[in-house]
């Protein structure tokens, strides 16, 4: 049985991947991680943070007066229930149909190509 998948907004992936780079940060490490790429209020980013915790996203300690935050699920199984979910809902569950458009839509490098034919390789090894 598969885990449900993770829905994420762009905000609460940015807020787990500054968790991930800095695990233990208070909500003002937080907010000024984002700060360049976003103006928004300390409050906001608090708010977010206990919405996260309610869901199993984050966990938090305290630290004398401070809530320091980490995340609580691990950025392979975030990329998975993405991953999982675009195929699916996109691409009615075809790999193929979604490696396809990604090498039509996207510029790709020779050193990408080879690594992707060393991953097919690889996968049709542990496929009988």
């Amino acid at each position: 049985m598969s885990a449900p998948p993770l829905r994420l907004g762009e905000l609460q992936l940015r807020i787990l991947q500054v968790l991930w780079e800095h695990p233990d940060s208070g909500v003002g490490a937080v907010h000024e991680a984002l700060k360049p790429e976003r103006d928004l209020a300390y409050t906001t980013i608090a708010t977010m943070l206990r919405k996260m915790e309610a869901r199993g996203l984050v966990a938090h300690r305290e630290e004398g007066r401070s809530f320091l935050y980490r995340a609580a699920v691990q950025a392979d199984d975030v990329n998975r229930s993405a991953g999982d979910h675009f195929v699916g809902r996109l691409f009615e569950g075809s790999l193929a149909d979604a490696v396809s458009h990604l090498l039509t839509t996207r510029e790709v490098s020779r050193a990408e190509l080879d690594q992707l034919e060393q991953l097919i390789k690889d996968a049709k090894r542990r496929v009988k």
